[in-house]
């Protein structure tokens, strides 16, 4: 399995369009920072046939200490960002 990153986003994406790689690598970075900004907000970004992003709340709960088993540890409620993949994205994963 092969492992990609940023970069080779921004270099396929160069080829495709017909972009330089520093004009991709803007495409690529305001996307990125779009999406943030939107879970920053709470607000969800729908990608018809892809998927959601969106930014869900955490509980605090009760964990266990992994250093030492035997401590119990109260973990704190948390934002943490989702992602729901859409229906397009899951026939072409399957």
């Amino acid at each position: 399995m092969a492992k990609y990153k940023k970069s080779d986003l921004v270099e396929h994406m160069a080829d495709k369009l017909a972009l330089s790689k520093r004009q991709a690598e803007d495409a690529v970075e305001t996307m990125l920072d779009y999406i943030t900004a939107t879970l920053k907000k709470r607000d969800e970004l729908t990608f018809t046939g892809f998927g959601t992003f969106l930014a869900k709340d955490r509980k605090g709960r009760m964990g266990i200490n992994p250093k030492n088993p035997t401590e119990k540890i109260q973990i704190p409620p948390s934002t943490v960002p989702r992602f729901r993949a859409g229906k397009g994205l899951k026939d072409a994963v399957k």
